[in-house]
């Protein structure tokens, strides 16, 4: 499969108190580069989508894509800017403050979006009761962009709402603290004694 990587870093920050997470830094280093080092290997090509610091983001030498929405309109907007400029026909997402994610996050997304004839496939970890979605980590269709924009157009925000209305494969990883994303400069602070 031919896939673009796209980091969404496009929030407000706000549990860390209104900065930019993206540019927060981990262990010495921007988590935005802790991401896109694990990101970078597993897609063809990768872009990021920022809607504040855009500067310090194209720093990277990678595209910067700001929300076709305004005002911070959440991860969908994230996602619908990245399949407005994806050049390929899968998108892969992850989000900036998650710089522990898996190194086959994309291989395991689009073998399980391929077994199950899905048009999206995103991580789910846990069992039973103690399953957990995490969908900012998601292998998109190109192909879904007008239904999204429509989802969007009508006021529509949430993440789980729109995954109702697509083929969706939840793929299963084992690894649940691959996805944990830092909120809080205390969590940013923790997060210090372990190596991405």
């Amino acid at each position: 499969m031919d896939i673009t990587g796209l980091i969404l870093a496009g929030g407000r920050g706000t549990r860390m108190g209104s900065v930019d997470k993206g540019l927060q830094l981990l262990n010495g280093r921007p988590m935005v580069q802790h991401v896109l080092q694990r990101l970078q290997p597993q897609v063809q090509q990768i872009h990021i989508n920022a809607n504040q610091n855009l500067e310090t983001y194209a720093a990277l030498g990678l595209p910067v894509w700001t929300d076709a929405l305004p005002d911070f309109a959440g991860p969908l907007a994230g996602l619908q800017t990245g399949l407005m400029h994806c050049p390929t026909p899968w998108l892969a997402t992850a989000p900036c403050d998650s710089p522990f994610l898996p190194a086959d996050l994309v291989a395991t997304l689009a073998a399980g979006l391929q077994r199950e004839g899905a048009e999206l496939a995103l991580a789910v970890t846990g069992d039973g009761p103690t399953t957990q979605t995490h969908p900012v980590f998601c292998l998109a269709s190109v192909t879904l962009l007008p239904a999204l924009t429509r989802y969007l157009e009508g006021g529509g925000r949430t993440m789980g709402a729109w995954f109702d209305t697509v083929r969706v494969a939840r793929v299963h990883f084992a690894d649940d603290a691959a996805f944990r994303n830092i909120n809080t400069l205390e969590e940013l602070r923790q997060s210090a004694q372990h190596t991405p």
